[in-house]
């Protein structure tokens, strides 16, 4: 039966571009998952991710509305999440160098401001938001060839800047007093990583939707994080990680018809919980 299912996938693969073009686009968001993911677990940053995440619904709501009222036809929802997630970001670490104290509460109002705005401006955009919709719970389905170049270009640019910057990342990432001693300037580099962690969370919502992407974003790392402790090869394994519960998502989501997104989503959390259970039997 397992045969037959995995032959009806692979033969829709060739009668099928929608198919073809959402594994594509899932390998893309794979490389940015991997390499930011990475510094995500490594830094601990996992709840500033999660507030830049759902804040990116109140750029794409008012992308929208403006689009729809006004006429204005080149305005994205996309553009839109871009523009809300490096806002967001900067935001988030003026306020990590001014109020450190408060942090975790600022971020919280933050996170749930994005989160009402986003609101607002759906209910108060004419029309069925079905754009909207995608985004939220994600659609790897529809991603057209004008996506996947987005998600190239913004895998390039994540590229281009980690391997320009990575070892003040990593310094920071490790031990930022260890950074400013080495005339490093933190808040600087800090900005930086998070701008570029805005910009893969913005990839990976054309996979999983903004309410799953913090599930893809860092369980790939972590679970990478189980074999090794070298950053570069966390990054690769992360990757590679990633590109397996794609293929394995897509897989599943089309021989039991469950939403894509979330199922890919679901087959990073069993793997996980399959290294921790292998990593806790190991040390007993």
């Amino acid at each position: 039966m397992t045969i037959l299912a995995t032959t009806s996938f692979f033969g829709a693969l060739s009668s099928n571009p929608f198919l073809v073009l959402a594994i594509i686009a899932g390998f893309a968001a794979s490389v940015a998952s991997g390499i930011t993911g990475s510094f995500i677990v490594v830094k601990r940053i996992v709840f500033i991710s999660g507030s830049i995440a759902h804040s990116v619904l109140g750029g794409m709501g008012f992308f929208l509305w403006l689009r729809r009222t006004f006429s204005i036809d080149f305005l994205t929802p996309l553009q839109g999440a871009i523009v809300a997630a490096l806002l967001s970001a900067l935001l988030m670490s003026w306020v990590r160098a001014k109020y450190k104290d408060r942090e975790d509460t600022i971020i919280a109002v933050l996170w749930s401001t994005g989160m009402a705005i986003g609101v607002i401006f759906v209910a108060l955009t004419p029309g069925y938001n079905v754009e909207l919709m995608n985004f939220l719970f994600g659609n790897i389905l529809w991603v057209s060839y004008r996506d996947i170049i987005t998600l190239v270009v913004l895998d390039v640019i994540v590229t281009g800047v980690t391997l320009l910057y990575y070892k003040r990342f990593q310094a920071v990432c490790f031990d930022e007093d260890q950074a400013e001693l080495q005339g490093i300037s933190v808040n600087r580099i800090y900005s930086l990583l998070l701008c570029m962690i805005a910009l893969s969370i913005v990839l990976l919502i054309q996979v999983v939707g903004s309410i799953l992407v913090i599930a893809i974003l860092a369980i790939p790392a972590a679970v990478a994080s189980n074999y090794t402790h070298k950053l570069s090869r966390m990054m690769g394994l992360a990757i590679v990680f990633s590109m397996a519960f794609t293929l394995i998502g897509i897989y599943t989501s089309y021989e039991l018809n469950w939403p894509p997104g979330a199922t890919i989503a679901l087959t990073a959390t069993v793997a996980y919980t399959a290294a921790l259970l292998k990593r806790r039997s190991a040390y007993r």
